[in-house]
């Protein structure tokens, strides 16, 4: 069984391209070109660049000695949080932004929901000197007021979504229409492993370099490849999928995927998409999505503005279909606490989403010689207003 996407843009029964017919030929142009793209020496060379030297990769692979030792196990932290602007979103945007520039696009457009992708994008549009509009919902622009601050510092336009929930969906929807009324000139920059063909597997490629680095990193600390677990938190999903990449078809590496319990799974605020979803249609894709019984979409909701989305990417709902992927299901408290843990033992400050992920050790027991790999997709900068808030430091 293969895990990565077939030529019809599906990962087993998840994934596609269900969009408008306005928007089809956007979308078709991409589809036609990635590959072709991506593949080219010269965008090669590019793009592995502008990772060395402006991203900072490759990025350490740490080992926790503390937390390894709290928890009787090895605990490796692939760094993400040291990419520039504080995010694996990064790794993304720069492959998106060559990809516009070849495709000879003038403007671009993304979504945000905690505003490490929409910082992301606006820094990348900074580099190539292209414009830059970034939708987000108008609860996230409240909640994450220093990410708002530096997109318009880097020359962004930061348009507030009022519609729904007002958070990371809505800005997605917004998003889309603008991409319907300006089909010529604009490149849609997509900020999560989501969306229509092409966009899920050309963001796990972009982020890929996460598992290719693991893997000789981890060869030359512990004489091998491969961890015997991957673990990373998912909302849409690109973190993960860049984490999980080079091990889909390596059966001896098992993959966990954090969700997002909120203030539990059936409280009815939660984000635990593999629990709650059934199989439905959300920007673009068909996966698994948090949905009423006649098919409207349930708001999501969790503590970490990045994993408050209704939908897993398809490659995720595949995962989690076929077992490759256990899914564990994380609550609001015991996120926050397992982020207070790491920054007292380790000195890392984690964001909230990647809280998550460390959460699994209070409930899941790993052995003493297990090497488990956690991507730490990102610092907790943006999310100290929730952390002071929630400990009252």
């Amino acid at each position: 069984m293969s895990y990565h996407v077939n030529e019809k843009g599906y990962y087993g029964q998840f994934g596609g391209a269900f969009i408008p017919e306005m928007l089809y030929p956007n979308v078709e142009e991409l589809r036609q070109n990635y590959l072709k793209v991506m593949a080219e020496p010269d965008f090669k060379k590019e793009f592995d660049q502008l990772l060395r030297d402006y991203v900072g990769r490759p990025t350490p692979l740490y080992f926790a000695k503390r937390l390894s030792k709290k928890y009787n196990t090895k605990i490796y932290l692939k760094r993400e949080d040291l990419c520039h602007t504080g995010a694996h979103k990064i790794n993304n945007t720069i492959g998106q932004i060559l990809m516009a520039k070849r495709l000879k696009k003038k403007r671009i457009i993304a979504e945000t929901g905690a505003g490490q992708h929409g910082v992301a994008t606006a820094t990348v549009c900074a580099l190539a000197g292209l414009e830059c509009i970034v939708y987000m919902g108008e609860i996230d622009i409240a909640r994450q007021a220093p990410n708002v601050a530096r997109m318009k510092m880097l020359g962004a336009e930061v348009r507030p979504a009022l519609s729904g929930s007002r958070t990371l969906k809505d800005a997605t929807n917004e998003a889309i229409r603008d991409w319907i009324n300006n089909p010529v000139d604009t490149h849609y920059i997509i900020g999560s492993a989501v969306g229509p063909h092409p966009y899920p597997d050309m963001v796990a490629r972009f982020q890929s370099v996460v598992s290719e680095e693991t893997k000789w990193q981890l060869k030359t600390v512990e004489g091998r490849e491969n961890p015997d677990y991957m673990v990373a938190c998912v909302g849409g999903g690109s973190n993960a999928a860049g984490a999980y990449y080079h091990y889909l078809n390596e059966p001896s590496v098992k993959l966990i995927a954090v969700e997002a319990a909120g203030k539990g799974i059936y409280t009815g605020e939660s984000a635990a998409t593999s629990v709650l979803g059934k199989e439905g249609v959300i920007h673009g894709s068909k996966t698994l999505l948090m949905q009423t019984t006649d098919g409207q979409i349930t708001e999501p909701y969790s503590i970490s503005a990045g994993l408050d989305y209704p939908g897993v990417g398809p490659m995720h709902a595949h995962l989690y279909e076929t077992k490759r992927a256990e899914f564990i299901s994380v609550t609001d408290d015991e996120a926050m606490t397992a982020g207070l843990e790491l920054s007292q033992l380790e000195g890392i400050i984690p964001a909230i989403e990647t809280s998550h992920a460390l959460a699994i050790f209070e409930t899941k027991k790993f052995k003493p010689e297990d090497v488990v790999v956690i991507s730490l997709s990102g610092r907790g900068d943006k999310d100290l207003s929730t952390y002071i808030d929630y400990f009252k430091l």
